[in-house]
């Protein structure tokens, strides 16, 4: 069942270049109002320490969370006592808070990389959008492990998510999508 703190897993075959082999954490989601999202597998072209100042020394990639919104810039944690307002959102991963206290926290170096994540954009879906392409088996669901997005290898992290679900999912994570075009 979709909820806020699952994971989408994009099935070997999906052709979207915003999804191929994405692993979305899902932060909202609502029957009326849709589903938001962040891509966790993605880097972007950029380090924070070219759209961020006040930040001192924290040097960190910037990922894609999706092709919404994507001048906008969204963080998950795992310091939520740390962050005003952070919105827990599984077990050890938040979702933003006060962005001045964060700023302050990463130049103080409260807040190590490996704490933190940051976004440019978000993935979203509306209203019974997302149920559909799960009805079309577009995405395969997994609980989150915060591991997943603090302590995990990003360009790995589909086919261990996919692995981590039984041998019939680490046999698909091996297929390569594009072979049905050759």
């Amino acid at each position: 069942m979709i909820s806020k703190g699952k994971l989408l897993i994009s099935v070997p075959f999906m052709m979207d270049p915003n999804f191929k082999r994405s692993v979305i954490l899902i932060t909202d989601h609502d029957l009326e109002e849709g589903s938001v999202g962040f891509v966790l597998n993605q880097k972007s072209e950029y380090k924070l320490e070219e759209l961020l100042e006040d930040i001192g020394d924290f040097s960190a990639d910037v990922y894609i969370g999706g092709p919404v919104a994507n001048n906008v810039m969204h963080f998950l944690h795992n310091v939520g006592e740390l962050i005003e307002e952070s919105i827990p959102i599984a077990r050890g991963v938040y979702w933003g808070g006060n962005f001045v206290a964060m700023k302050f926290l990463l130049a103080q170096g409260v807040i190590k990389k490996e704490n933190i994540r940051f976004f440019l954009g978000y993935s979203g879906w509306s209203k019974g959008q997302l149920q559909e392409e799960m009805d079309e088996q577009s995405w395969i669901l997994e609980d989150v492990d915060a591991n997943y997005l603090f302590n995990h290898d990003v360009e790995s992290l589909w086919k261990s998510v996919m692995r981590s679900k039984g041998e019939t999912y680490s046999a698909l994570s091996e297929m390569d999508g594009d072979y049905i075009f050759n």
